[in-house]
């Protein structure tokens, strides 16, 4: 039995799994356009139901007033003020809704109206035409009028045999089998009646792998004379090429603004003034992590150009200025996700510093994100585009935080492989004493394009690990985003080798410490963390014990995971050179090294990384005669999601160190 964690300084709880879960999380904000009101879905959860529940809050910007919006018991989302700010546009499944449906409700009060009845439901609305219609996208058979779109849907749960045929991929993404459904933009009158189809009919399709959420993949003009949408233009089975695509209201032919490009254009978002088309840009193909340029069409003259060919940074997160001079990003930064101002004319300006900033939206001048750090929530803040000064405005956790035991963090650079220098954050627990000697926990991030930055992650995060006593490190290794396109991409294809030394080079840092047990270091991650730790597994490490989640361990079965529908960047595993690479890479090669006691954890229902990963590092471990135990879930995917699945999952990990490694 792991030991409970002690009452920190004046009472306060210290911050466990359990805690975590009784943070209420806020989703991305819409301002209004004169900037007054802000509205952002919360989700709070709720553990005997084993599941969250989402309503509208409504703020002022002044931070006089802060309200529940709407009281669903099922889920609000996806907010959209109107044009002139006197009506939202949300998502919601009601009543006897059998998907979730477009409603309208009126900021000064009121019930909500239902403005759309579609079997195969809606998602991310757009308000155009000065307010008198709305986009949004559902997933339909093409070949299918919207009536009898129900009809299918109700003959295929019906139906005896569950048989899915494909001929070409996607067959699935990250958790979900992809049918023969298209997601497909539609419009209609915001006050309801006829559903109008507006990309059907034209041969193209949003991306079809996009059950994450379509909301990068389409915008509309102002007027609502014109939609941009992201649609593959390569007719081949096995190479995706994402163009941006426009389509004029009223027509059936798209015109192709992005041709001459082979890799991916998306995010396209109109300018106020509809004069202008920004939109991101990728030259590597085959590259998910390659540089994304900010790009801007000229709509008059039909020209586009890179603004700031020299920025060594990805566009992300855009929203424009009211007086379409200028964009505004959520820029993944060196370590931290900071706001950015990006002028058509100038260069790009960082506007905020520490803290990380996302879900950005502008209005009546101002800035609204959410901000987040290793020991703040994600949290709605008002911020000055020209200082960076944060206001905050959402208090909805602060009592729970008051109340709760939290650590302390910094960032530290030291030197990783070829003497690079490698940014690291690290946690420190409550009531931290450079006296005292710790356990470190060495936290292996994803991806392996996804840098880690100060921000507060639920699924693997420090501050529980810090209230079992545990030091915990989060590297920033080569291969990580936001330290510029030749860090990102130089461990392609060789994805251990610099991963690997970073992390040993870390944990080289931490041993030198006089506050660190040397003889305490534990590590683990997932995804590719859980790759790299199953590297470490068959090679030279200092650590006592490890835990692999969702873990790539024979690259050669990776390569029938639901990312490997197309040609592969550097070719398939069959052509020369390439057997030699994965020999060096793959995990399983040097299982005659295993000798670390490894937790292995796994999910059913993860089709990004197969179960049969887990299955075999388990069993070979198992053979072996190494200290393993199996976690599996059969209900969960690439993450554990579900609020008791979540708990299980830290338990587990803490009992396992407490086993090996275990935290005085």
């Amino acid at each position: 039995m792991a030991p409970a964690a002690a009452q920190g300084e004046g009472g306060r709880q210290p911050f466990t799994a359990e805690r975590s879960w009784q943070i209420q999380r806020l989703g991305a904000p819409t301002v209004s356009p004169d900037g007054r009101h802000v509205v952002a879905p919360v989700t709070r959860f709720v553990m005997a139901e084993d599941k969250g529940h989402t309503d509208l809050w409504l703020w002022r910007s002044d931070g006089s007033l802060q309200q529940r919006f709407t009281t669903n018991l099922g889920t609000d989302g996806s907010p959209r003020f109107s044009p002139d700010g006197r009506q939202l546009a949300f998502v919601a499944r009601r009543g006897d809704d059998k998907a979730p449906q477009l409603y309208v409700i009126a900021v000064d009060g009121g019930e909500a109206r239902r403005v759309t009845e579609l079997a195969t439901g809606v998602q991310s609305p757009r308000w155009f035409d000065g307010g008198r219609r709305l986009a949004f996208v559902s997933r339909v058979w093409a070949d299918l009028p919207l009536a009898e779109q129900g009809k299918r849907l109700k003959e295929r749960e019906e139906r005896k045999s569950k048989v899915m045929v494909w001929d070409a991929g996607p067959v699935s993404s990250w958790d979900v089998y992809v049918d023969d459904r298209q997601f497909h933009v539609f419009s209609v009158a915001a006050e309801g009646g006829e559903v109008k189809p507006w990309t059907l009919g034209t041969d193209l399709e949003l991306p079809r792998n996009a059950t994450q959420g379509v909301d990068g993949f389409f915008d509309v003009a102002p007027d609502g004379s014109e939609l941009a949408f992201v649609a593959d233009s390569d007719p081949a089975i096995n190479v995706t090429n994402l163009d941006v695509y426009v389509l004029a209201a009223g027509e059936t032919t798209a015109r192709n603004l992005t041709a001459a490009n082979p890799a991916p254009d998306s995010g396209p978002r109109y300018s106020p003034d509809g004069r202008s088309l920004a939109f991101t840009r990728q030259r590597i193909k085959g590259f998910y992590a390659d540089r994304a340029r900010l790009m801007l069409h000229d709509r008059r003259r039909g020209d586009s150009r890179e603004l700031y060919p020299d920025w060594d940074r990805s566009a992300s997160g855009l929203a424009w200025a009211a007086d379409s001079q200028r964009l505004y990003g959520a820029i993944d930064d060196a370590g931290t996700v900071r706001l950015y101002e990006l002028p058509l004319s100038g260069s790009p300006r960082p506007i905020t510093g520490e803290s990380s900033f996302s879900s950005l939206a502008v209005g009546g001048g101002a800035l609204f994100a959410l901000r987040e750090s290793f020991t703040e929530p994600p949290t709605l803040v008002h911020v000055d585009p020209r200082s960076g000064a944060a206001r905050k405005l959402s208090t909805i956790n602060d009592a729970l935080l008051a109340a709760t035991d939290l650590g302390t963090f910094e960032s530290v650079t030291y030197e990783g492989a070829g003497g690079r220098p490698i940014q690291m954050w690290v946690n420190y627990p409550p009531g931290f004493d450079r006296s005292r000697r710790y356990p470190l926990f060495m936290l292996i991030h994803g991806g392996p394009h996804n840098g880690i930055a100060n921000g507060m992650a639920f699924r693997w995060n420090a501050q529980v690990f810090s209230s079992w006593g545990y030091v915990t490190a989060w590297p920033n290794f080569h291969g990580s985003s936001g330290f510029g396109q030749d860090f990102a991409d130089s461990i392609n294809p060789e994805w251990a080798e610099k991963p690997y030394t970073d992390v040993i080079k870390a944990a080289e840092w931490f041993a030198a410490q006089p506050w660190i047990d040397a003889g305490r270091m534990v590590a683990g991650g997932g995804s590719y963390g859980g790759y790299l730790t199953t590297v470490l597994l068959g090679r030279e490490h200092p650590f006592k014990a490890l835990v692999a989640h969702a873990k790539v361990y024979n690259l050669y079965s990776q390569y029938a995971a639901d990312f490997s529908a197309e040609v592969s960047r550097f070719g398939g595993f069959w052509e020369d050179g390439n057997r030699a690479v994965i020999e060096r890479n793959s995990p399983h090669y040097r299982a005659a090294h295993f000798k670390t006691p490894t937790l292995v954890i796994h999910g059913q229902r993860d089709l990004r990384v197969p179960v049969n990963h887990g299955l075999e590092l388990f069993h070979t471990l198992l053979q072996k005669g190494v200290p393993t135990r199996y976690v599996y879930f059969p209900d969960e995917n690439h993450w554990v999601l579900k609020p008791n699945n979540s708990l299980a999952w830290y338990a587990e990990v803490q009992r396992w160190f407490q086993e090996h490694a275990p935290a005085r």
